[in-house]
C-alpha cells in the first residue's frame, strides 16, 4: 500500500473532521505521536505510518458516498395502516417532523400521504373536520415506488424526481425508505 508522506496527515485528517485524538483511537497510535508527527518533529516507523493512514482510509471509506440503495436508506420506516384516521397520520407526521408517510395495509405498501395532499383538498374547499375524520385509504395517493436493495443511488435519485420518497424492499419486505433529505445526507 502506497500512502502519501507523513505531512500529509493533518490535511487528511483535517479533510475527514477528525480530532488527533479520534485518529489515535482509530488508528492505536498515541495522540502525541500524531501531533508530533503532524508538526514534523519525529519521522515515525513504517508500522506506525501504515496504521494512521489505513486508519484514515477505511474512515474516509465509511464516509464516502453512498453507492446502493440500503446504503443510504432510512431503516425505520414511520408510516401508517390505510384504515387509520387521516388525524393519526397528520399526528405522526408532526411528531416525526416528516412531511409524508408510506401508507401500509398490514406489511404491503399500497399508498402514500403528504401535507401536500392534505392541503390540497383544503384549498378545493374542503373542511379540515372532514379531511381528519376520513380513514388514510380514502384518500391515500399512489404507492411510493420500491427498489431493491442493491438499486444504484443514481437510479434511486431519478426516482425522487418525481416521487416523494423511495421504498427500499428486500425479499417482499421493506426494510428502507429513501427521501430527497437522505441524498443531501451525501452532500
Amino acid at each position: 500500500m502506497k500512502f502519501p508522506p507523513e505531512t500529509d496527515i493533518k490535511r487528511l485528517r483535517k479533510s475527514l473532521d477528525i480530532t488527533q485524538s479520534e485518529l489515535s483511537k482509530l488508528s492505536g497510535v498515541s495522540q502525541s505521536t500524531i501531533a508530533k508527527l503532524e508538526r514534523g518533529n519525529i519521522r515515525g516507523s513504517y508500522g506506525t505510518v501504515t496504521r494512521i493512514f489505513a486508519s484514515l482510509q477505511e474512515e474516509s471509506r465509511k464516509r464516502s458516498k453512498a453507492s446502493q440503495a440500503a446504503d443510504l436508506a432510512t431503516k425505520r420506516i414511520v408510516g401508517v395502516q390505510d384504515n387509520e384516521l387521516v388525524r393519526a397520520a397528520t399526528d405522526l407526521m408532526r411528531s416525526a417532523g416528516i412531511s409524508q408517510l408510506p401508507v401500509f395495509r398490514g406489511r404491503q405498501h399500497v399508498g402514500s400521504i403528504s401535507e401536500m395532499q392534505i392541503l390540497a383538498r383544503l384549498r378545493e374547499g374542503e373542511r379540515m373536520e372532514t379531511i381528519v375524520g376520513q380513514r388514510v385509504g380514502d384518500i391515500m395517493g399512489e404507492a411510493f415506488p420500491i427498489v431493491n436493495e442493491d438499486t444504484p443511488i443514481e437510479a434511486v435519485t431519478t426516482l425522487l424526481g418525481s416521487s416523494h420518497a423511495v421504498m427500499v424492499g428486500q425479499k417482499g419486505d421493506m426494510i428502507g425508505i429513501i427521501t430527497s433529505a437522505d441524498l443531501l445526507k451525501m452532500l
